[in-house]
């Protein structure tokens, strides 16, 4: 019997890369050594697995991502040694650890110290980062059916974090007006309540709702909760006619069965980051001195020999003097 990996996502992020017609390769690199670096220590088989996944991708990506991870690896103090020499990095300079106190042993009864201790608890689900949430964004729309069943499936055994469910009340009162909106044709409205429910900007939710695919909007509906009978209604009348296929039903009716809740909320998550990451590079911070640089250079102004309140050619001193005198 195999143990289970030592990170869980791994070998579904790996399943990622060998996708056809798109490389995340880069992507992957990037999530699996934020992963690895988040944690102080590891153990032999985490090392282990980290090296046959990180080792297989350094040579297969762009010089940009081989630098970026090269950056992080090279100041964290636990890199494993068969990754520094194919990055040609040394050893990070590690502190000399202070002496360990003897352990002081508590006092417990003799069932207490029969029990088996409990199993460390760990952090399964990281939180994406703006850029990469992007990144699986884009990827997922520009795939094909094929490729974003595939993305799917793998991305429900990823680390990543997903949103949160939508409460109970909440989800149902959203799946009733979208059945109603579906039934009228109303995609306006039917993207309105798609965005409000699941927290989207507008723009994702037409986008959803437009996607010739028909993939997203599973994403959507099942991230609600929404049945599969009612799924169906809903592509049916939606689009009449993405709906008059019999073989676009019956595909995303079987892809919407074994689609899992936690592969559509992951879906939501980088949708939602995806937002933040365009939203950022719109409003970057401007830096201290653009203005001063962009700012023209002023031309000094003269000032005029003749101030306010006096007369041309009078001598102030002159006329004091003869007035004293």
């Amino acid at each position: 019997m195999t143990n289970p990996p030592m990170i869980p996502g791994f070998d579904g992020l790996m399943t990622l890369s060998r996708r056809e017609g798109v490389d995340i390769r880069p992507t992957l690199l990037r999530v699996l050594t934020d992963l690895y670096v988040q944690a102080p220590t590891h153990t032999a088989d985490e090392e282990k697995q980290f090296v046959e996944l990180t080792s297989r991708l350094i040579d297969q990506v762009d010089d940009a991502t081989r630098a970026a991870v090269r950056a992080r690896l090279s100041i964290y103090p636990n890199t494993p040694r068969v990754i520094l020499n194919q990055l040609a990095l040394r050893p990070a300079a590690t502190q000399q650890p202070a002496p360990v106190a003897p352990p002081i042993v508590p006092e417990v009864s003799a069932p207490t110290l029969s029990q088996p201790a409990p199993p460390p608890s760990r952090v399964v689900n990281r939180t994406m980062q703006p850029n990469d949430a992007a990144e699986i964004s884009n990827l997922f729309f520009a795939a094909n059916a094929t490729e974003r069943t595939k993305m799917l499936h793998n991305l429900a055994d990823t680390p990543l974090q997903p949103s949160a469910r939508i409460p109970q009340a909440r989800a149902e009162r959203a799946m009733h007006i979208l059945e109603m909106a579906a039934f009228a044709e109303d995609r306006e409205n039917f993207a309105r309540e798609i965005s409000e429910a699941l927290m989207l900007p507008l723009a994702i939710a037409d986008q959803v709702v437009s996607d010739p695919g028909g993939e997203p909007l599973a994403c959507c509906a099942k991230a609600l909760g929404m049945h599969g009978a009612v799924f169906q209604r809903v592509l049916l009348f939606l689009n009449p006619e993405f709906g008059t296929s019999v073989n676009n039903v019956y595909r995303l009716s079987r892809m919407y069965d074994v689609l899992t809740e936690r592969a559509a909320l992951i879906m939501v998550a980088a949708w939602r980051g995806a937002h933040l990451a365009a939203t950022r590079a719109k409003f970057r911070p401007a830096l201290y001195d653009d203005e001063r640089q962009r700012a023209r250079a002023a031309t000094p102004m003269a000032r005029p020999s003749v101030q306010p309140g006096m007369q041309p050619g009078v001598d102030i001193t002159r006329t004091r003097n003869s007035s004293g005198s």
